[in-house]
């Protein structure tokens, strides 16, 4: 007997466990978790038909709720004062919620604008790769000018009080750039932080504390969207086993991710991130190129 629409659309536990590894690891490293998800599901063969697909595409977006319990407890207490600043307790972090809300705009109004658009003319084979592509030859470019600013230990003394709000605003209309597949949202933001003045481990942690507006208006975009079925595509997904596990992990591999990348930006440049951005391109292409894959 063959299975129905709903059995093979199902993700299983173990395609759980990775592509919650994979979103975790990927969603604040520079290197596009929308390109590696796409390679991890043709691994997986959730790429296969319609049905699976359509499954991938609400999962992946659902379990960016783990990326964000991650920020919310690495940065608990920058949240902490922004939620006294709400309140007038603490002026320090009022400004900072002010600017992420600023910096989260531009993304909310033009991703509401053209959603439909970009779906249907970006998520294809050669705009996904020339974004991956593209962005990793651009950090390479850029990674003698980033290594010089690793020496600015600015970083434990000052604060955000340098960031405008202008600043803040154009860092996110270099986040909406992002909307591309195969962009990188933290690639952007981090590149935005440190181009108006901020060290690059404070460039990463307000591209993180960024996160937290974006990942979650998109993950509750997409319950709005699925409301009228939410039961029914839970079903769909495998039930709740599988969304659960996979927003554990992601919030697990994603609090590594970011602890990693913080160590690391105090020493190193994004050479790497730019090597391995053109690698996962060119694997990404071959696969498409053989007839294997399409988006």
């Amino acid at each position: 007997m063959a299975p129905s629409v709903a059995d093979r659309s199902r993700v299983t536990i173990l395609q759980a466990i990775i592509l919650g590894l994979v979103e975790g690891v990927t969603e604040y490293l520079p290197v596009s978790s929308t390109g590696h998800l796409i390679l991890t599901a043709w691994l997986l063969g959730l790429s296969e038909d319609a049905a699976k697909k359509a499954a991938l595409d609400s999962f992946n977006i659902v379990i960016q709720g783990g990326a964000i319990l991650a920020v919310l407890g690495l940065y608990r207490a920058r949240v902490a004062a922004m939620v006294k600043g709400l309140s007038g307790a603490n002026h320090a972090g009022l400004m900072l919620f002010l600017k992420l809300i600023v910096a989260f705009l531009p993304a909310a109004v033009l991703g509401l604008m053209f959603n439909k658009a970009i779906k249907e003319r970006l998520f294809l084979p050669i705009p996904v790769l020339m974004a991956l592509g593209g962005g990793g030859v651009l950090l390479l470019v850029l990674s003698p000018w980033i290594r010089t600013l690793v020496g600015r230990e600015r970083d434990e003394k000052d604060d955000f009080s340098m960031l405008s709000f202008q600043h803040a605003l154009a860092i996110g209309f270099m986040q909406a750039l992002a909307m591309w597949p195969g962009t990188s949202r933290s690639m952007v933001t981090i590149l935005g932080g440190m181009l108006f003045g901020l060290s690059p481990r404070r460039a990463a942690e307000f591209s993180f504390l960024l996160g937290l507006p974006t990942l979650s208006a998109a993950c509750a975009y997409e319950i709005f969207k699925q409301r009228d079925d939410l039961g029914v595509r839970i079903d769909e997904l495998g039930g709740p086993a599988p969304i659960l596990i996979g927003l554990a992990v992601a919030a697990i591999s994603a609090a590594f991710a970011v602890k990693w990348l913080v160590g690391y930006l105090s020493r190193g440049g994004f050479a790497v991130f730019g090597w391995w951005r053109v690698a996962v391109a060119t694997a990404l292409g071959a696969v498409i190129l053989s007839g294997n894959m399409t988006l």
